[in-house]
């Protein structure tokens, strides 16, 4: 597998992308979707990564620069069917080197706090993320969990 900083220009990450939002908005309320569409990471704060097994592209991250030591994780997906392949902990571990060598001394993240998020916060939990409070302009939200860590 290799991962591969992304333009966000190809149509095959637009597509995965546009999964991931409309996967989002089936299993949270729309007021608590915080994922990014296409525009919103196309900005210069946001590195995005994506992960390819051959010519197939079969997940994605990115961080979202907050402050100069401060940055969050967005867009965390891996392929429907190859989930349980270990690519996310290739990209978590990916983007913890990065985050570092940016110079980036915490990393935080929103993701959901009902069951369909479980596996997700077991990852991060794994990886050493600890439950927080809101963070960068999120309110509290009884679908979103908080986590951090440091670098």
């Amino acid at each position: 597998m290799k991962i591969v900083l992304d333009d966000l220009r190809g149509p095959e990450i637009a597509a995965f992308l546009e999964d991931h939002l409309r996967e989002m908005h089936a299993i949270t309320p729309s007021e608590s979707v915080y994922a990014l569409d296409l525009d919103r990471l196309r900005v210069p704060e946001v590195t995005f990564w994506s992960v390819y097994d051959g010519d197939q592209l079969v997940g994605c991250g990115a961080i979202k620069r907050i402050d100069d030591t401060h940055a969050e994780i967005k867009s965390m997906r891996t392929a429907y069917e190859r989930r349980r392949d270990g690519i996310a902990s290739l990209l978590l571990t990916h983007i913890l080197a990065e985050a570092k060598a940016m110079g980036i001394e915490r990393l935080s993240l929103e993701t959901g706090a009902t069951e369909p998020f479980e596996q997700a916060r077991k990852l991060y939990e794994k990886f050493g993320f600890e439950a927080c409070g809101p963070f960068d302009g999120y309110g509290p939200d009884p679908h979103s969990y908080f986590m951090t860590r440091t670098v």
